[in-house]
């Protein structure tokens, strides 16, 4: 096998990342051929090639359709009214899941994007997966905007983070909650939206055309749930009937906001106001997010889904 051409100059790290990616998925060779090649340990180009996947350096396309997850996706638009619905298949590896749901939302969201919308956006992983989906193209007249406030810290899928991430993929003007998703309290809440820069922020996502949202669970894989501030509440959130969250408010099992203060310092768009997008797509997948990602598509606020086939059958 013919090696890849010289490298391009660059970042070292970078390019030898490049070359592992070119060696397993186009060369074929095993990771272990890999490593005795470049001199690096399995462990290092498994990191490598699994890293330029995961940050859409390569992508994979699966062309032919699987019949069980097209047949799944009439049923459950059948079934739960929705517009659009898109399956991939389970896998047991909750990182890979995620990735793998984000990809099928980008495919999805990718020819609905036109030059002049408002694309709101909210976090995780699911979502910067999504984005790496995108074709990249120059939108002049479109503008992307956060949904949600954001953590103190960066993380790579940060409110913040994934907006500015969907923003140069479209060339397009960035707008961002510049508050933390839960204030101190109702009154700084009320506060803060008296602010000029914030309030116009928040007029723009709720007068966006597409909205793309995941949504958490209870358990410490959970962005939002592994946070201080939350984690702390998990006892009295569970209490109060919640089954996992929305744009950082809580929802029971109906899709219903619960009785907890978080839900009334939460900077976001609201669960209900989605209704009002002409487009919605929830993200999210994994049998932990099954019960919210239920009580979501049962309130009605998304009308489209992109889930794993297990999710899928177990909200029939």
């Amino acid at each position: 096998m013919e090696d890849p051409p010289p490298p391009l100059p660059g970042d070292a790290e970078a390019q030898l990342q490049a070359r592992a990616a070119w060696y397993y998925y186009i060369g074929g060779m095993t990771q272990q051929e890999i490593g005795d090649r470049l001199g690096l340990t399995r462990l290092r180009v498994n990191r490598l090639v699994g890293q330029a996947r995961t940050d859409g350096t390569v992508r994979i396309d699966v062309r032919l359709p699987l019949a069980s997850c097209v047949a799944l996706e009439e049923r459950l638009k059948t079934r739960l009214g929705l517009d659009d619905v898109a399956i991939v298949p389970t896998v047991p590896d909750p990182d890979a899941q995620q990735q793998a749901i984000g990809e099928a939302a980008g495919r999805l969201l990718d020819p609905l994007l036109k030059d002049g919308i408002g694309l709101a956006v909210g976090w995780g992983r699911t979502l910067r997966a999504a984005a790496h989906r995108l074709t990249p193209r120059r939108f002049q007249a479109s503008w992307v905007t956060a949904l949600m406030g954001g953590l103190t810290r960066g993380s790579g899928i940060n409110t913040f983070e994934v907006a500015t991430e969907f923003a140069r993929m479209l060339s397009a003007e960035c707008y961002y909650v510049a508050a933390p998703i839960y204030c101190p309290s109702t009154e700084s809440r009320s506060t803060l939206l008296t602010h000029y820069g914030l309030a116009e922020v928040m007029r723009r996502a709720r007068e966006g055309q597409i909205a793309l949202v995941a949504c958490g669970d209870l358990t410490p894989r959970s962005l939002l749930a592994s946070t201080h501030i939350v984690s702390e509440c998990i006892p009295d959130l569970r209490r109060a009937g919640a089954v996992g969250d929305l744009l950082g408010t809580f929802l029971d099992a109906d899709g219903r906001p619960v009785a907890h203060p978080l839900n009334g310092r939460v900077m976001a768009v609201s669960p209900a106001e989605l209704k009002a997008y002409p487009i919605s797509i929830l993200a999210s997948g994994g049998s932990e997010k099954l019960p919210v990602v239920r009580a979501i598509v049962r309130a009605g606020y998304v009308r489209r889904l992109v889930t794993d086939e297990a999710t899928g059958e177990g909200l029939l």
